[in-house]
């Protein structure tokens, strides 16, 4: 069953110490472009973040947002660098005396400048322990964005495969008129023969062998066959397991070049008419591949 690129997944957790959401969007593309954006507590695990997501999706352009927050009581501590902070001060106060300005509010400056207040780092324990936490929802976010592209995919089968429905029912139009068709072409060879059969020049051997290329030029018959191959190998590769956007495009273009070609030996305006709505129900599958895995 085919899969859409196109989908949204997400998963969430909200903990007494911890609050955690993955959200990972995809849309179409001809390969795997994938962007991940994690806060720095987790900027060591975006290769990790990168493979699992790649093993899933396969293919698209997708986006992966990773939010992780403590809560109050799990906040990073602070500490103050003393030195720098003297330093800092100190400096400023020096600048202050010299212009005459207020000192009142030297300290809290002082105490902004940079590098003054600095986070503790975690451990590396604390740091898989959060990974671990964001594992499961990776996972599950994966998971949801997977249902997403099969639900899409469903409802694109089900059109795609109308399209499909619609040329084999076209074919079946040329098939009934073909016969027609080429009652219409002998009756106008007749016709020719009638009007040069009288002439001191005609060489019947040399005119049927013209006729004989004549009327296999025009003759569709194996292009019809061959197009009936392909609308039956791509109903096949529809209904595969694995990923086949790819190859129903090839097959699509091999579909193409069948119908083009039996609209250009045809030379009948009622096939004409049909292959014009073929190319039409064949343009609307390729715009559709576009977007399955």
């Amino acid at each position: 069953m085919l899969q859409s690129m196109t989908g949204f997944g997400s998963a969430r957790l909200d903990a007494d110490q911890y609050s955690i959401s993955v959200e990972i969007r995809s849309l179409n593309s001809k390969s795997m472009d994938l962007s991940v954006r994690t806060p720095k507590v987790l900027s060591d695990k975006e290769y990790e973040i990168r493979n699992m997501v790649q093993k899933v999706l396969v293919r698209g352009k997708v986006s992966v947002n990773v939010e992780f927050s403590k809560n109050k009581t799990q906040k990073a501590r602070n500490t103050v660098n003393k030195d720098l902070l003297k330093a800092y001060y100190t400096d400023l106060s020096e600048v202050a005396e010299q212009l005459g300005a207020d000192k009142g509010e030297l300290f809290r400056l002082a105490l902004h400048m940079p590098e003054v207040l600095q986070q503790e780092e975690q451990d590396g324990e604390t740091a898989e322990a959060e990974w671990n936490l964001v594992q499961p929802l990776m996972q599950e976010a994966l998971q949801s964005i997977n249902t997403f592209r099969a639900d899409e995919g469903k409802a694109l089968t089900a059109e795609i495969m109308s399209y499909i429905d619609r040329i084999r029912i076209l074919l079946a139009e040329i098939e009934k008129h073909d016969p027609v068709r080429m009652e219409h072409i002998r009756t106008r060879i007749r016709g020719h023969l009638a009007e040069i059969s009288t002439s001191e020049h005609f060489d019947k051997n040399r005119f049927e062998q013209e006729m004989i290329y004549y009327m296999e030029k025009l003759d569709i018959a194996e292009e019809k066959v061959r197009l009936v191959n392909h609308l039956h190998y791509f109903t096949e590769t529809v209904y595969l397991p694995e990923p086949t956007g790819k190859k129903l495009g090839f097959i699509s273009q091999e579909i193409g070049r069948e119908i083009n070609t039996i609209g250009s030996k045809a030379n009948d305006a009622t096939i004409q008419h049909h292959v014009v709505e073929m190319k039409e129900e064949l343009e609307k599958i390729k715009e559709q591949i576009n977007n399955i895995l």
